[in-house]
């Protein structure tokens, strides 16, 4: 048995008697959207620190917990809070929560972060529904001894995003009014933000957003059979492509203004996964 998965299983173990919904649905919630979780009917909360071997978000506005309850009447777990890469974590690391999620029960993973565009169409604000990833700027999770028990060793990644999942995004935002964009969102390593000629690096490969997170997750939970879908919340437009400098703040106030949108989006997607 691989070394990771022995620690998977330790973690598991650990939370056993402390979850009390076996969800179908995992929720990864990006940079201020967190809030979202506070909104639907907990059934309990775990923090990070509570678990045997966790790693511990340092991001500030991150609460670094799992929620456990329902959305309507689907059971889900959400992270309030995500690891990163550049948070000085090994990739198994920032990939663990979501192996932990499906070894809970989750069939389903709902990526969402906050990004910034790097195509000129897009406004802050605006949702970008991931259609396709460009990970090759961080090491890929699967690195290392195949974890058997997960998933095969060569993984085919034609269609990390479900296109039914995708296909309920677009019918759930065309009936609630909300303008979603759909692009390839790129992950970079962070913690700095793109320089202006960085920026038009990821244009030209064909990225519509970039990031420090998600891609990687999607590698791992495609490795697992999970169906993913995401949403980035485009939060400011990419270094060089305005006047205004760039900051974390931003990213925040940006998800503040779209929450309402948000929520909507989300929960009604939810309530209608198959």
């Amino acid at each position: 048995m691989a070394a990771a998965y022995e620690r998977l299983k330790k973690c598991y173990d650990s939370i056993q008697d402390k979850v009390s919904v076996r969800p179908k649905v995992a929720l990864v919630l990006g940079s201020g959207l967190g809030d979202y979780a506070d909104g639907i009917r907990i059934v309990s909360t775990l923090d990070y620190h509570e678990i045997s071997g966790f790693p511990v978000s340092t991001v500030s506005g991150h609460k670094g917990r799992f929620v456990f309850g329902y959305v309507e009447e689907v059971p889900v777990v959400i992270m309030q809070g995500r690891v990163h890469y550049y948070e000085g974590y090994s990739m198994e690391d920032v990939v663990l929560p979501i192996r932990l999620m499906k070894m809970m029960g989750a069939k389903i993973l709902f990526l969402t972060n906050a990004a910034g565009g790097v195509n000129y169409n897009f406004h802050a604000g605006d949702f970008m529904m991931i259609t396709d990833q460009i990970s090759d700027f961080v090491p890929s999770p699967l690195i290392g001894p195949n974890i058997e028990e997960l998933g095969e060793r060569f993984p085919d990644m034609s269609h990390i995003y479900d296109p039914d999942l995708c296909q309920l995004l677009r019918e759930v935002a065309h009936e609630q009014g909300i303008l979603l964009q759909e692009g390839t969102y790129l992950q970079l390593t962070g913690p700095n933000f793109e320089s202006p000629r960085e920026v038009r690096m990821c244009r030209i490969l064909g990225a519509d957003a970039v990031g420090m997170s998600t891609a990687c997750e999607a590698v791992a939970a495609n490795h697992m059979k999970m169906k993913i879908c995401g949403i980035s919340c485009i939060s400011n437009l990419g270094s060089g492509m305005t006047e205004q400098p760039l900051s974390h703040s931003e990213v925040k106030e940006t998800a503040d203004q779209v929450a309402p949108r948000f929520k909507k989006l989300i929960t009604e997607a939810i309530i209608r996964m198959p």
